[in-house]
């Protein structure tokens, strides 16, 4: 294991820049996708506060607390695809309090992918191309609102895409967040910004009990306990070795999973490890000193936690948008996952056809038994992917 001397050296200014960049990018780049996912569950506009302010916090908390034990750039943040995964999961029986169960049980499986260390090889045993497959095939509905957006709301949605164009090619980082504030903006122009504030800035913290039922166990929590594994976990432990950091795999785990757990009844979505704002704060951006890269992922939880004071604000906002512009730019924010995905999906000759069968599945929409497409995307795709392995081809 590298280490990596836990002595103070000071603190580095570098650092700390490179935190609250982090933050701020990571929040901005993709609230959207997380109120979307939260508004599909059937949450009321207080109960999306209180969700976004509970996993604002909890992604906080979490990058401080491995980030000191470890003494290297931990960096957690929400599931961005697995919010997506949730707001294309057709509505479930049970609501709200069946998704805030799913968000439950996902929770667990990761608590124990760090505990019991076979559940974590199962999960990586699931042939790659399937797994990115199942997650394109998830973000491909967000990621065509956008184009879809041009036939209502021309100008509008020809306003945010050439932001988000420009931008990206100056600053690829701040592209989605420029397409948010250009939409926000517009909101501003039509109507008096007092009028969308809530009348409470402060966010209040809701508990509701979770419900158990199959259907959002095996549609939501299984697929979206995959994602987190398959597309934030495991790369974000790429992401660390790439910069030669090697912390203890099992806390990480664990650690990330007990958080979620204990903010699931409050309406907060799952926490992980994070892959792409982690190179932030665990490379060159955050200073020479690799031994005090560790305060750019302590800065951005404490702006993390900053952050979810303003959660009444964002929500606020965001409501003023309209739900068509809001998909549009939740779609921009994943794009890149979307491509990395189909790349990662097709890239093996022998299990092209079953990757494909995997994302048509899943972004078709199909459900059965109360289940959502993407269970049985990964069901039939994996399947066929069997099948080719018993039958090698003439």
């Amino acid at each position: 294991m590298n280490e990596i001397s836990s002595k103070p050296r000071g603190l580095s200014a570098t650092a700390v820049g490179a935190g609250l960049l982090a933050a701020l990018v990571g929040y901005a780049s993709s609230v959207a996708v997380v109120l979307h996912g939260l508004d599909a569950t059937g949450a009321s506009p207080a109960q999306e506060i209180s969700g976004l302010a509970a996993v604002t916090f909890a992604m906080g908390l979490g990058g401080i607390w491995l980030s000191l034990k470890t003494r290297m750039p931990i960096s957690v943040v929400w599931t961005t695809p697995g919010m997506a995964l949730v707001a294309a999961t057709p509505a479930i029986p049970g609501g709200y309090p069946a998704a805030l169960g799913a968000f439950l049980l996902t929770a667990l499986l990761v608590v124990l992918s760090g505990l019991f260390r076979p559940l974590g090889r199962w999960t990586t045993a699931i042939p790659r191309p399937l797994s990115a497959a199942m997650l394109a095939g998830i973000l491909l509905e967000l990621c065509l609102a956008p184009f879809q957006a041009l036939a209502q709301q021309p100008l509008a949605m020809l306003a945010i895409l050439l932001t988000w164009a420009v931008v990206g090619r100056l600053a690829r980082l701040f592209a989605v967040p420029a397409a948010l504030a250009v939409a926000l903006v517009m909101v501003a122009v039509k109507s008096p910004v007092a009028a969308l504030l809530p009348a409470g800035l402060w966010p209040h913290l809701l508990w509701t009990a979770p419900q158990f039922t199959w259907g959002a166990a095996i549609g939501i929590a299984l697929p979206l306990f995959i994602v987190t594994m398959a597309s934030q976990n495991i790369p974000g432990l790429a992401v660390l070795h790439g910069y030669d950091y090697h912390p203890p795999v099992p806390p990480l785990f664990w650690g990330t999973g007990l958080i979620s757990a204990l903010i699931a009844p409050l309406g907060g979505p799952t926490v992980n490890l994070a892959a792409i704002t982690a190179a932030l704060c665990a490379g060159p951006e955050a200073g020479e000193d690799r031994a005090r890269r560790w305060q750019a992922a302590v800065t951005a939880g404490l702006a993390y936690m900053a952050l979810a004071a303003l959660a009444a604000l964002t929500v606020g906002l965001i409501a003023g948008v309209s739900p068509l512009l809001i998909e549009a730019v939740a779609g921009l924010a994943l794009l890149a996952a979307l491509g990395q995905a189909l790349k990662a999906a097709v890239a093996e000759d022998a299990a092209r056809v079953p990757a494909l069968v995997t994302f048509l599945v899943t972004a078709s929409g199909f459900s059965a038994l109360g289940i959502g497409p993407a269970f049985w995307g990964l069901v039939l795709g994996g399947a066929l992917h069997l099948l080719f392995k018993l039958l090698p081809q003439r």
